[in-house]
């Protein structure tokens, strides 16, 4: 991976579960139980985000600027005016993208090193 230039300022790596919580915002708003199912979902249940786990690294992400809340509300009849929708900010997309470069070299790296058994990734 190359070394950041000046203008690009280096992202800390973010933790797990905040990394999650920015992949299921990446393709659009989700309230908190949206984003835990999102999760599980995309994760064939093998990652759960608690609610302490959850509100924990949302309430970093809106502190850091990652994420923001939203005031548009859905139309449907089953919103529930007391949930609160998130979005991702510019920063948090950047955030997002950058740590999955960071995690795509290191398979990359995982490959060369034989620790992979399937197919080289592109």
């Amino acid at each position: 991976m190359a070394a950041p230039t000046r203008r690009q300022k280096r992202a800390q790596p973010v933790n797990h579960s905040e990394f999650q919580v920015l992949l299921a915002l990446a393709d659009g708003e989700r309230h908190g139980y949206g984003i835990m199912q999102e999760v599980e979902s995309r994760s064939g249940g093998a990652v759960r985000l608690g609610p302490g786990t959850l509100y924990g690294a949302i309430k970093r992400m809106l502190t850091a600027g990652l994420i923001e809340e939203s005031a548009d509300r859905p139309d449907s009849d089953d919103d529930d005016r007391r949930r609160c929708y998130y979005r991702l900010t510019g920063r948090g997309r950047l955030v997002a993208a950058r740590e999955a470069e960071r995690l795509a070299d290191l398979v990359r790296v995982a490959h060369a090193k034989r620790l992979l058994s399937s197919p080289t990734p592109v």
